[in-house]
């Protein structure tokens, strides 16, 4: 089994969607990511230079979801995983994009779409 890193909850306000609302409003996104990193060295080192900087991964996926809409989340899922990817030390990468406010004029809990991708 691989090294995971596990990042939950990132959360924003973002414009994305294919209704005329969802534009003009927005909604609450939030991603979930689970990271495999390239490298163990972090571990044994216990040093930054050798691990994934999470807190760059999150402002990166933040920038992400207030940046420029699209249509819907596989995309917005599939610009997070491609960006993630290219940017840092990483071999594969999840995504889960939630919109849990979806206007669909049914109450659900949750609507989310999850993509793995890898180098």
């Amino acid at each position: 089994m691989s090294d995971r890193i596990e990042i939950h909850g990132i959360s924003a306000h973002g414009f994305h969607g294919v209704y005329p609302e969802e534009r003009k409003n927005g909604q609450r996104f939030l991603v979930d990511l689970s990271l495999t990193p390239k490298s163990k060295k972090a571990g044994k080192s216990d040093s930054l230079e050798d691990a994934i900087d999470y807190s760059k991964v999150i402002e990166l996926v933040n920038n992400i979801l207030i940046g420029d809409p699209v249509n819907l989340i596989e995309h917005l899922a599939e610009i997070i995983a491609n960006k993630v990817l290219k940017e840092f030390p990483i071999k594969s990468i999840e995504v889960v994009v939630h919109k849990p406010d979806a206007p669909i004029g049914v109450e659900v809990g949750d609507i989310a779409v999850r993509i793995m991708r890898s180098k």
